[in-house]
């Protein structure tokens, strides 16, 4: 027999699930519960807990426990980088995403600091620089309204990015057209890039600085991105709440046998 606490959780998680208890809805104060006969004090805080850490509620100090959002944020595949978006219009890849989802976004929803530092041996890997070179980090936290979505910092050699918008510490994106725009008229036009994901438990300061409830995973993205010639221009680390993106990605199927015949 599952324990009380355990019996309370999912009874709750079936309506959150079955859209009895939509987002945003409240659920009772703890003493509430316990008035009511569902248990100890005890009892009810693990059950909320419970949910907490399955990502269905949220439990702030003077707002309660409430059931969370469900609608997640477009991260879009490859469109987001559609040169049109950004060489000709103005919609960098944070507002490519907000504009598929239907959402509303300001552009000083970007905040950033650019510095000068040592690569370590993750972004020399990605750079194609030696261990301890000096590179230009552009981090950024991108939020929606108030809550943090994701962070992002870039990673430049300073040969390709020194004396443009680049290295402007001004927030929202660097300019019109933002980073890659900014690449493209110093003469480094992006061709490709290669992204690898992967999830993971926070680390304590990201746990603060994006807002995580607990047990909330974060998804980290690796991109490297180069010129057609194979020139790496960016390598950027993007770590991202799990809930708060559905990814969505939009390919061409390959067919290399019918690629090797054509080559023949």
């Amino acid at each position: 027999m599952a324990p009380k606490w355990r019996d309370l959780a999912d009874r709750f998680a079936e309506q959150i699930k079955s859209g009895q208890l939509p987002p945003g809805a409240q659920l009772p104060q703890i003493r509430e519960l316990v008035d009511a006969g569902e248990g100890s004090k005890e009892t009810v805080n693990k059950a909320y807990k419970a949910l907490e850490a399955e990502g269905l509620v949220t439990s702030t100090r003077g707002h309660g426990t409430v059931v969370r959002p469900r609608a997640a944020l477009k991260r879009l595949g490859l469109s987001r980088y559609d040169k049109a978006k950004w060489r000709d219009g103005d919609e960098v890849a944070f507002i490519a995403d907000r504009v598929a989802s239907g959402r509303a976004y300001k552009r000083n929803e970007q905040t950033q600091t650019v510095s000068r530092v040592e690569a370590d041996s993750l972004v020399a890997d990605g750079l194609g620089v030696p261990v301890g070179s000096e590179v230009y980090a552009r981090a950024r936290l991108v939020k929606e309204g108030t809550q943090p979505t994701h962070s992002l910092t870039s990673y430049y050699r300073p040969e390709h990015v020194e004396g443009t918008r680049i290295v402007d510490p001004t927030p929202g994106p660097a300019g019109r057209g933002g980073g890659y725009r900014v690449l493209y008229d110093a003469g480094y036009e992006i061709d490709h890039m290669r992204e690898a994901l992967f999830a993971r438990i926070p680390t304590a300061d990201e746990v603060q600085r994006l807002q995580l409830p607990a047990g909330e995973p974060v998804v980290e993205l690796h991109r490297t991105t180069y010129t057609a010639d194979g020139t790496v221009v960016e390598f950027a680390v993007g770590v991202h709440a799990a809930s708060r993106f559905a990814w969505e990605y939009d390919f061409k199927v390959p067919d290399s046998a019918q690629d090797k015949k054509g080559q023949e």
